[in-house]
């Protein structure tokens, strides 16, 4: 029996076409423990694992933990940018920046 975090992990991974394989491959996790996550009720990851996953998948780690089933919101998808934002050097930070402000003129 699939755990929420089973169905929310599953559900992703699909929209994302990426594999048991692939995303373990890039989350640096075994195969045979992502298909435990989608697919047993036991498992609770560790906040590093969920952090890994949600990088890999572009939500924020949040979204596994709530109890809603539904694609990522709004809010979800900007924590993630923001995460993946706060990694870049700080020429590609300005970079970013510029690119957004000719959205704001627009």
């Amino acid at each position: 029996m699939a755990t929420r975090l089973g169905e929310k992990l599953r559900k992703l991974r699909k929209e994302r076409q990426l594999t048991l394989e692939k995303l373990a491959e890039l989350a640096g996790m075994s195969k045979s423990y992502l298909w435990e996550l989608e697919n047993r009720e036991s498992q609770r990851p560790s906040a590093e694992k969920l952090t890994a996953l949600a990088d890999v998948l572009g939500v924020a780690t949040s979204y596994f933990i709530e109890e809603d089933v539904r694609a990522p919101e709004e809010r979800h998808l900007d924590e993630a940018f923001f995460r993946g934002y706060q990694k870049l050097d700080p020429e590609a930070k300005e970079q970013l920046r510029r690119i957004l402000n000719t959205f704001k003129k627009n």
